[in-house]
């Protein structure tokens, strides 16, 4: 199984930068990859992210939650 390389391009964003709340990922059975399939705006919510995952199939996820230490 491969990882297409915008993905990691679009977690070191979200790492760095803080450019997305979440990330989607998942299997591209067609490419037998792993690809973005979904970007949050910084001002989305948890319940817009778990809204984006579907209820009946896997997906691979990153969310950048704020806390306060």
């Amino acid at each position: 199984m491969a990882v297409h390389d915008d993905c990691k391009l679009k977690f070191l964003e979200l790492k760095a930068k803080r450019t997305y709340r979440f990330i989607v990922y998942k299997i591209e059975e067609k490419q037998k990859q792993v690809v973005v399939e979904k970007l949050g705006e910084p001002a989305n919510s948890y319940d817009d992210f778990s809204a984006s995952l579907p209820a009946d199939e896997c997906r691979y996820a990153v969310y950048d939650f704020d806390f306060v230490t």
